[in-house]
């Protein structure tokens, strides 16, 4: 029997409100639950990275706000089985996804970004800020990953004319939700809801001062994030967020506020290059050569294109470009892995030499 509400005050005839357990808001799903068992999640209950600190990594759990010691091989949003008599033995479970690049500098190394994300909300200004071969980079990286991409324009309300800038944020990928929206308003909350239900983790990636920290307290109702206006000369951003940080909103959904990157290397990406341009990479296919450069060579299917006039030179050449990039820091990083490896072979070997 259904109940009716109707004659009663509006108060009393709201149905309680279900509480949100803590794991599900801290974005534990049925991905990680099936890795552990009911005994192994007693003794070593799970907890959530939240903030990458050079100190340690703080974590997140049922009645568990610790801080654990920092190792190279965890990031915001991982998930770890909490060793509450040696924290740095805690155990780092299977990752849904990972958001990763190489790391600025010459030392060919992999720097983390976040892993266990849902969505990548990819945040750019309608501004000199807006850049095709960023957002096609970045869109890029989460589809490698796994994650689904999300295109934000903010600052909207300051532009004559978004629909220029949406226009061309559109030609990147069919697959991608391009969205205009005023950060300082109630937009994000109504806008971003789809993607913000309890149990999902969410991010808000880009460059500094295009609006990721006001988003991130638009959607929280708080002031957690620092925020700081662009430089008015060139709409250059200030770096305001100076760590990767898991936000947990009160009705259950995680937001990573991230760091505004200078640098966005790809490595290991060449699956997301290959969704990003899906059109050229199947055209790529039919070369007479599998070695195909696309520059000169004959029987090439997309220099012909190209002639035709079916596809932009502007947009090959940032397919071109990205391609070369991801394949050289794919090459480097697996040389150094292998001098890695070679290296601690080397240093075992030695200290069984010295073992009496």
């Amino acid at each position: 029997m259904t109940r009716d509400y109707s004659a009663l005050t509006p108060a009393a005839a709201m149905p309680p409100k279900r509480e949100i357990p803590v794991l599900q808001r801290l974005g534990w799903q049925a991905f990680f639950a099936q890795q552990i068992s009911v005994d192994e999640m007693e003794a070593t209950p799970p907890v959530r990275v939240t903030e990458v600190h050079r100190s340690g990594l703080r974590v997140l759990g049922d009645g568990i706000d610790e801080m654990v010691p920092p190792r190279a091989d965890a990031t915001v949003g991982d998930w770890l089985l909490f060793n509450r008599v040696l924290p740095s033995s805690s155990q780092l479970l299977e990752r849904k996804s990972l958001i990763k690049r190489r790391a600025a500098g010459h030392d060919r190394s992999i720097q983390l970004i976040a892993a266990n994300l849902d969505t990548a909300f990819v945040v750019t200004s309608c501004n000199l800020d807006f850049n095709m071969a960023r957002l096609e980079r970045y869109i890029a990286l989460a589809f490698d990953a796994g994650v689904t991409p999300v295109v934000l324009l903010t600052k909207s309300d300051l532009c004559a004319d978004p629909a220029i800038y949406v226009d061309q944020a559109q030609t990147i990928s069919k697959d991608v939700a391009v969205i205009t929206l005023n950060a300082k308003s109630d937009e994000p909350r109504e806008r971003l809801a789809p993607w913000c239900k309890p149990g999902q983790t969410v991010a808000f990636l880009g460059s500094s001062g295009v609006g990721k920290s006001t988003l991130t307290n638009a959607l929280s109702g708080t002031e957690s994030a620092a925020t700081q206006a662009i430089r008015e000369d060139d709409a250059k951003g200030r770096h305001t967020t100076s760590h990767r940080q898991l936000h947990i909103l009160p009705d259950g959904c995680a937001v990573l506020d991230t760091p505004g990157v200078r640098e966005l290397q790809l490595t290991d990406a060449e699956a997301g290059v290959a969704e990003v341009f899906s059109d050229l990479d199947e055209l790529a296919a039919l070369c007479r050569f599998n070695d195909c450069r696309h520059v000169s060579e004959p029987g090439c299917a997309v220099q012909a294109a190209l002639k035709a006039g079916t596809i932009d030179e502007a947009r090959l050449a940032r397919w071109r470009k990205l391609l070369a990039e991801d394949q050289f820091n794919t090459a480097s990083l697996a040389q150094r892995r292998s001098k890695d490896k070679a290296f601690g072979k080397m240093v075992r070997q030695a200290k069984k030499l010295k073992t009496p």
